[in-house]
């Protein structure tokens, strides 16, 4: 395998979801990032790319929400009463430091 082959192979290859955006160069993204916004809401999310590698996707906060719905956060009483520690049982002798005499 020649060195050019072997970099290829090497590539990351970029998933086909992204290939499909639209790609803005960084530099057009800044200077029309009005446009870049509208179009991320009324039609699709959008690639920007920095040096001609993929480095973020723009996309609107409905498709957000419906991609990375919010986790349900277990309370703190929740996760202790189903750890398998819970059965444990501390002796905890507590030590009580000496009190000092306060002249007021």
């Amino acid at each position: 395998m020649t060195a050019s082959e072997r970099k290829i192979a090497e590539e990351p290859r970029r998933p086909a979801v992204l290939a499909r955006l639209k790609g803005w160069k960084l530099e057009d993204a800044k200077a029309r990032f009005s446009e870049l916004v509208r179009l991320a809401r009324e039609q699709a999310p959008q690639r920007v790319t920095v040096y001609g590698e993929d480095a973020v996707v723009v996309l609107s906060a409905a498709e957000y929400a419906r991609l990375a719905p919010a986790a349900e956060q277990p309370s703190l009483h929740a996760l202790l009463s189903r750890s398998p520690l819970k059965d444990l049982d501390f002796d905890h002798a507590g030590v009580r430091a000496p009190v000092r005499e306060v002249d007021l």
